[in-house]
């Protein structure tokens, strides 16, 4: 069976994925056969596997760093929020119904034997496991019944290492407060500490690293610096939704924060264009005078859609198309630019409701999700003859009166496209690169400017180049050699039976 090391964090944002995808790239570097695994993944950010199931796009990601394919196995349960109190299940990777959190928590343990039998079949095939953590495993309320923290750690013998947040303030009462409150037989499972996220003089941290040693009788493993890594985020909390660098391009593209935004790692490819500025907006008074405006994926097309309308941003976005500005949606995004919506079967709740009426496409909701990866080549268009590379993860089906936006190697057609508005379910759709040029030299020339010869290059070689950048750093920034002697221990105790 694999050795395995378990990163947890004082705190939702901590950077438990960054350090976790960074152990993937390390020990794949020297040659271990490793996989990641967390038991239990709360984001809107998924991801398809090559047989059609879906996981949490952080563990694709982590997987590509250890150089594997991504494997359901990797997040056995996945819940994906549709409301402030419920989320739908899936479990290795398929849909088990919608849940409000107190009955999620209630049913919760009886998963276990699902999460044990798919990280025992990894640990099989594999030298080292890197675990994931969720959230905080201070979260007293929540221990009884935990899976995913320190009661997934019991359950496979992992070591622990607690990562806290510099970035935010208070690290050191972050891991004080959280080594503190854990329970005496948890807390010799904590074999050091991590700060992340830190900015300036690791010399000026000494003295309190030193008491913080002291306090918590764990070594600090490491003072990780802040790094400018592009690696693709697990939730709506990425500071990339909150900013914007690029905002002095000459292109600018609008993208839609819907409150259940989902897979907007679709549009990160768009940033590394050097013309294309991307900012991601909220409010009517955010959106500028856009050269195109995205639609992104979203949990709750129709509850989205109202709140667009409740923003005005509905209103704002059919006036920019009146005066020229490119529309993109995309999955949930295209449904909501069709004419209407309906909701049959409850999925979103139930009922209907008007779309922007940009296309000439209606969507009905159903209980089966399509989940499925997709080779194609844009149809008709400013775009024609661009190949595309993705996935598609959505409930119900659009029909489309507008020519296809593309066509699958099937034959099959996906999307629509009508003059300037253009909405597809392809999610992945700029990770070739191809996508992100023609987009930028149709954009440039609508607005008669010259652009830099500059091009995106394929999304893959450059996530290969950030995952190498990012091992290199916490490589040099953590004691490895502790992680890898507690590794060995721990695999040592559970072999021997000792405790």
């Amino acid at each position: 069976m694999a050795k395995c090391i378990m990163v947890q964090g004082t705190m939702s944002g901590a950077g438990k994925s960054l350090l976790v995808t960074a152990l993937c790239r390390i020990f794949m570097q020297d040659g271990f056969r490793v996989a990641p695994f967390k038991s239990q993944n709360m984001a809107l950010n998924s991801f398809v596997t090559a047989d059609g199931l879906e996981l949490g796009r952080a563990q694709a990601a982590q997987a590509e760093a250890a150089g594997i394919p991504c494997d359901v196995r990797m997040n056995p349960i996945l819940l994906k929020p549709s409301s402030d109190t419920g989320s739908q299940l899936i479990v290795m990777g398929e849909v088990r119904g919608q849940y409000d959190a107190k009955d999620y928590f209630r049913m919760k343990r009886g998963l276990i034997p699902e999460i044990l039998k798919a990280y025992n079949s990894l640990a099989e095939e594999n030298d080292i496991i890197v675990i994931e953590g969720a959230g905080s495993p201070a979260e007293i309320n929540l221990r009884q019944d935990d899976i995913v923290n320190m009661g997934l750690a019991e359950l496979v013998n992992a070591p622990v290492i607690l990562a806290g947040d510099i970035d935010r303030g208070g690290v050191f009462a972050q891991l004080y407060g959280t080594v503190a409150l854990l329970q005496p037989e948890e807390r010799k499972r904590v074999i050091g500490t991590v700060i992340n996220k830190f900015r300036g003089d690791v010399e000026l941290l000494r003295p309190g690293l030193k008491q913080l040693e002291e306090l918590t009788g764990v070594p600090v493993l490491g003072v990780v610096p802040w790094m400018k890594v592009d690696i693709d985020d697990e939730d709506s909390l990425a500071p990339r939704l909150e900013r914007s660098e690029n905002a002095d391009r000459p292109l600018d593209i609008a993208v839609i924060r819907l409150p259940h935004v989902s897979n907007f790692t679709d549009f990160s490819p768009l940033e590394e264009h050097p013309a294309i500025g991307l900012h991601y907006v909220n409010q009517t008074e955010q959106l500028g005078q856009p050269d195109l405006v995205i639609l992104p994926g979203t949990k709750n097309t129709m509850g989205d859609l109202r709140w667009l309308r409740e923003r005005g941003l509905d209103m704002e976005i059919l006036a920019l198309h009146e005066t020229g500005t490119a529309i993109l949606g995309v999955c949930g995004g295209y449904q909501m630019l069709g004419r209407r919506l309906s909701d049959p079967e409850g999925v979103e709740g139930g009922g209907s409701a008007e779309g922007l009426g940009l296309l000439p496409c209606e969507t009905v909701f159903a209980g089966v999700k399509t989940r499925t990866r997709r080779r194609a080549v844009c149809a008709e268009g400013p775009f024609a003859g661009v190949r595309l590379e993705g996935y598609e993860i959505h409930m119900g089906r659009t029909h489309s009166a507008a020519a296809p936006f593309c066509r699958m190697e099937d034959g099959t057609e996906d999307g629509a496209a009508e003059e300037s508005v253009f909405g597809t379910y392809l999610h992945g759709l700029f990770d070739s690169g191809e996508l992100v040029n023609r987009l930028a030299e149709w954009l440039a020339a609508r607005k008669g400017i010259r652009i830099p010869e500059q091009r995106a290059e394929n999304r893959a070689a450059y996530r290969n180049r950030q995952y190498d950048l990012l091992a290199d750093t916490v490589r040099s920034s953590l004691d490895m050699e502790t992680i890898k002697q507690a590794m060995e221990a721990f695999q040592h105790d559970q072999n021997t039976g000792t405790d």
